[in-house]
């Protein structure tokens, strides 16, 4: 059992920071390509992939956006938080197996609302830059622990 706690928007302070790290699989990418629609035979066939400037397949961009928006919303602010905007640079891509670090810091609390700007480095298991950018958020107001959900098993088919 995993449980989630959020920092209240009044809790947060600049200069917080976190750190959220996932290891990408294959499958992974199946499904994001499921569930996206985007198909692009770059993320799903090895042999077009190796045709390629990459060499191999490579995960969607978005994939690593998302993983900016699990460290956000799992972890700081946390459960509760509403994206309002993001913006990325990607430079370098994401590979089968790449593990990926999200390192997350607070660089503005606005006083009158509860948004919250951060800025964000994705760094593969080489330390390799492969995203970065800023995002700004609604915190919640309140502070929240629950019990994680426990996600479907699901099957590529």
């Amino acid at each position: 059992m995993t449980i989630l706690t959020n920092v209240p928007a009044g809790t947060i302070k600049v200069g917080d920071r976190t750190s959220y790290t996932k290891t990408c699989t294959f499958g992974d990418i199946q499904l994001f390509a499921k569930v996206s629609g985007d198909v692009n035979p770059v993320h799903l066939d090895e042999e077009f992939a190796s045709e390629t400037q990459f060499g191999q397949r490579i995960a969607h961009g978005m994939y690593t956006a998302g993983l900016v928006s699990a460290a956000v919303g799992l972890q700081l602010p946390g459960p509760g938080t509403i994206y309002l905007s993001q913006d990325i640079k990607f430079s370098a891509p994401v590979f089968v197996d790449d593990t990926i670090t999200v390192e997350l810091e607070v660089v503005s609390v606005r006083e009158d609302k509860p948004i919250v700007g951060l800025e964000f480095v994705c760094k593969n298991q080489k330390d390799k830059v492969v995203a970065s950018g800023k995002a700004v958020v609604l915190a919640p107001s309140e502070a929240l622990s629950l019990e994680a959900p426990e996600l479907p098993d699901i099957n590529i088919g």
